[in-house]
């Protein structure tokens, strides 16, 4: 919270003078400051999957389990001034109700993109980050995941791929036993 309101209290300050009042070190800050708040390119092409969605999973328990296929419907809309883009999933997995909420967003200053994910299966929240890869037209996650089983964080991956404008695709991979293995699969259709 102290972040925050010193953050705000910067900002406002920096905001609040004029150009020629400011030394050479304020109008650099309030730039930078300008720079990270403002939605640009990465979040213009985010805005563009905005809408209704259907989605089919696909996923696996371990690596030689029997797939486990569910469906559901997304919602996917831009929050806070077009700088993050609001993803609410429903649907039912193994039988029992599914929702979840994803936020995706591009961090102008770090030249990533950022994720975080919550869903009434857990109690915690995943982060990742990502770099856009134009030849696959997908961004290239890596994160954290907490197993409640082992009590231990785990590392994971997600490739997030816009097939075309009315298809997208995730795929979700875990580490296990030293080896990179697919759990999830999932392809998006815009309604």
């Amino acid at each position: 919270m102290k972040y925050l309101l010193l953050t705000a209290t910067l900002l406002a300050l920096l905001l609040s003078h004029p150009a020629q009042a400011q030394s050479a070190d304020e109008q650099a800050a309030q730039k930078a400051w300008m720079d990270y708040m403002t939605p640009g390119d990465m979040h213009k092409m985010l805005a563009k999957s905005d809408g209704e969605w259907t989605f089919a999973m696909t996923s696996w328990m371990s690596p030689n389990s029997e797939p486990m296929k569910s469906t559901g419907s997304t919602v996917n809309h831009m929050i806070l001034g077009g700088r993050y883009q609001e993803s609410r999933h429903t649907g039912n997995i193994m039988d029992m109700p599914f929702e979840g909420i994803g936020t995706l967003g591009y961090d102008n200053a770090k030249k990533v993109f950022v994720s975080s994910w919550v869903d009434n299966m857990g109690t915690g929240i995943m982060h990742m980050e990502g770099q856009w890869d134009e030849a696959s037209q997908a961004i290239n996650f890596t994160g954290k995941a907490f197993d409640p089983i082992t009590g231990k964080d785990y590392d994971v991956k997600e490739v997030f791929k816009w097939v075309d404008d009315n298809t997208q695709q995730m795929e979700m991979y875990t580490v296990v036993d030293g080896k990179e293995v697919k759990n999830m699969e999932i392809t998006f259709t815009r309604k």
